[in-house]
């Protein structure tokens, strides 16, 4: 046959694959109709792998496994199909509707909480954020997320990832502990300078002081100077003050201009990064669920079972609506041997009903599931 008629049967198949499985999800509904009104669970582990090793055996070489990862989805799907006749809408997905609903503004100013000290990137992530901050500045990363949940501070902006130096780990590890929703997001460029007190000669220095974000992303420049020790701070604008302060006339300081002008230094040394396309993403975070005009990413924090494929089952399910993941992290659970949470960044839009949907399924079928958040991302 030639391709006019290849492509003409398989029409005709998947014509006849669509009417099976619809038919095969409208008796899954008859089922979960019927463990509903005897108080069975809607897995059934047994039932499936006696269902995978027929179809296996059925299909044969070379088609088995390929049979098996077809069935595999299948199960999922009228999983997650069955779990809407049990719990009906899920509690997330109306909170995630009646927040969509509010339809308020972005606002232009709040009392919000940052790291570090007046300078520092994060500040100036706000000042972009917001028209009229009022901000309260904490010593560390965990300051700023009991700010926010202890209702001290309205929002809370952190560092979450770098384009040069990847994830911002201690904040990724402190999502783990504390309950908050994203917000918003901005992405800066971000630009060192390494700093010193005035007059002084780049010969002199025998320390360099900063965070350890920035160390690594100067890390180039670093290695080209190993006379130099280098010394982690809790913040960028943290050591141009400490600079600033100190007496010591062979210290320097990675950080910004701002933080030049701010506290009288000069600069020694211009663009020190490794990549000119340096970028970090700030999040805005808030206590409670709120989702502005124009949202079009989501951040989910969740488990999956510690079972061959599960991961790449609930990718799939979001490929399936075409939507695009930007961001997968996953990092160890604490206290529990050789198992993840796992950080999806998406673009999606919660005013689709399909993701509402998928979202509240996805709650349902996972012991950890938190939405982070809906928002949009300024730059």
């Amino acid at each position: 046959m030639g391709i006019q008629e290849l492509r003409a049967e398989i029409d005709r198949i998947d014509g006849e694959l669509t009417d099976l499985f619809c038919r095969r999800m409208n008796i899954s509904a008859e089922v979960a109709a019927y463990k509903k009104e005897r108080g069975i669970h809607v897995l059934d582990r047994t039932r499936e792998r006696e269902i995978l090793a027929r179809v296996g055996k059925q299909a044969g070489e070379p088609f088995e496994l390929y049979a098996r990862t077809l069935y595999s989805v299948l199960f999922d799907l009228s999983r997650s199909y069955q779990n809407t006749f049990f719990h009906g809408e899920s509690e997330l997905a109306a909170d995630i509707r009646r927040a969509a609903e509010v339809n308020a503004p972005f606002p232009r100013k709040g009392v919000i909480a940052c790291q570090g000290v007046e300078g520092s990137y994060s500040q100036m992530a706000c000042d972009k954020l917001f028209s009229m901050p009022e901000v309260m500045y904490f010593r560390s990363f965990e300051g700023v997320f009991q700010a926010v949940e202890q209702g001290l501070c309205e929002f809370g902006v952190l560092p979450i990832e770098n384009s040069s130096n990847g994830s911002v780990d201690r904040v990724y590890d402190l999502m783990q502990r504390y309950r908050f929703h994203i917000v918003r997001s901005i992405r800066m460029h971000i630009d060192h300078k390494l700093l010193a007190k005035p007059g002084v000669d780049f010969s002199e220095i025998r320390e360099i002081i900063s965070h350890e974000q920035a160390l690594g992303q100067c890390s180039e420049f670093l290695n080209r100077n190993p006379q130099i020790k280098v010394v982690v701070c809790e913040n960028t604008a943290a050591a141009a003050k400490l600079v600033a302060q100190s007496d010591r006339r062979d210290i320097a300081a990675l950080s910004s201009q701002s933080c030049a002008q701010l506290y009288g230094l000069e600069t020694l040394a211009e663009h020190v990064q490794n990549s000119e396309n340096n970028y970090t993403r700030f999040i805005c975070i808030a206590k409670d669920l709120a989702i502005y005009p124009g949202a079009d990413r989501i951040s989910l924090m969740l488990s999956v079972e510690h079972t061959p494929g599960s991961l790449y089952r609930l990718i799939a399910r979001f490929a399936a609506l075409g939507l695009n993941l930007t961001k997968l992290e996953s990092r160890p659970i604490v206290g529990r041997d050789f198992e993840f949470l796992f950080y999806f960044d998406l673009e999606a839009s919660v005013w689709s009903e399909d993701v509402i949907r998928l979202i509240g399924e996805c709650a349902a079928q996972n012991a950890t599931f938190d939405f982070l958040g809906s928002y949009s991302e300024v730059r």
